[in-house]
């Protein structure tokens, strides 16, 4: 008896036998649209997900405004805190500090929101950075307020009080520039 030799092997080529390669991914579930019009390349990318589309397409200068925002609210903290009777000499020319100790709790108060500034300064997530922007939108209303009603009470007008006025309104401007900026639907790609 003669030992029957077996045949060839035959190799199939999947990569080029298009087909085959299809067929693959058809029973993956990878390489057609998804229900949000996403195309997948592996499996592994379907069941994580597409960072790309979590990710805040940021406005222009968003940046430099919380940088900007974050070292304004530290510097007059700091002078608050530091030197209160400088700061009020500063903003009401010649007036005289009768107490301290509202200004460094006005010096506190900055900190602690400037604190707030320098976290969302480092943060990629929407809405801290919306939140961040609120609040001093709302901080610089109040303060615009506050310095409107007072304005009549001391009767004292200075330049220093004049950009205490002024500088809020921009302020205010800018930030709810940015929060609606950040808040907008993304346009699909």
């Amino acid at each position: 008896m003669a030992a029957k030799q077996p045949p060839p092997l035959m190799k199939k080529h999947s990569q080029t036998d298009l087909v085959s390669r299809l067929k693959t991914r058809k029973i993956l579930g990878v390489g057609g649209e998804d229900d949000d019009g996403e195309v997948h390349r592996s499996k592994i990318s379907q069941v994580l997900g597409n960072e790309i589309k979590f990710a805040v397409r940021e406005p222009l200068g968003l940046r430099v405004w919380q940088f900007v925002s974050a070292v304004l609210f530290s510097g007059i903290a700091i002078m608050a805190l530091t030197f209160p009777d400088r700061l009020y000499d500063a903003v009401f020319e010649g007036a005289h500090v009768t107490s301290k100790t509202p200004i460094r709790l006005y010096g506190g108060a900055l900190l602690s929101i400037s604190l707030i500034m320098w976290n969302a300064f480092y943060t990629a997530e929407k809405v801290i950075i919306r939140w961040t922007l609120l609040t001093e939108a709302c901080y610089f209303g109040v303060q615009f307020l506050v310095v409107t009603a007072t304005l009549p009470e001391t009767g004292l007008v200075s330049l220093g009080i004049l950009l205490l006025l002024a500088s809020p309104l921009l302020f205010v401007a800018v930030s709810v520039y940015y929060y609606y900026q950040v808040g907008r639907k993304p346009k699909k790609v």
